[in-house]
């Protein structure tokens, strides 16, 4: 428990002070039954799913009804952050006030070596104004 909350409460929470819409997206009946219990939305998705992402992009086709309008934003918060921050989130949603944004991530300079060769920390190669060069997500290996 965080705070008196289990982690998914905690993350709904967070994002909640920010987004419109909240939605928790799970293959699991015990967090779709706990999302439930705490009064957040929550959507069922196939077990089948690699990542999060993956997950995300078939609940955004079934709460949106596969519309494609291109005011909709869709904000990926994997359930296991209960710290992100709320002006995290609002950094997210500014870069889609440039319409010609289509996707957006979170991204922080690597401050430690450890970080550098962390496995579950994906890494990303940016220009001087942030443009993606090139996205590593889980590996073993370092960027070039």
């Amino acid at each position: 428990m965080i705070g008196g909350m289990t982690m998914i409460e905690r993350v709904f929470r967070q994002a909640s002070k920010v987004l419109d819409e909240v939605w928790m997206a799970t293959d699991d009946d015990r967090i779709h039954d706990t999302v439930s219990g705490f009064g957040g939305r929550v959507i069922m998705t196939s077990s089948s799913h690699r990542s999060g992402t993956d997950r995300c992009a078939e609940a955004a086709v079934k709460i949106t009804g596969g519309s494609d309008d291109a005011s909709t934003v869709i904000i990926n918060i994997q359930g296991d952050e209960p710290f992100i921050r709320p002006e995290q989130i609002k950094a997210l949603m500014e870069c889609f006030i440039d319409t010609s944004v289509r996707i957006a991530t979170l991204i922080r300079r690597v401050m430690t070596g450890e970080d550098l060769f962390n496995p579950a920390q994906p890494k990303v190669i940016v220009s001087k104004k942030y443009g993606c060069y090139l996205f590593q997500p889980v590996s073993d290996t370092i960027l070039p």
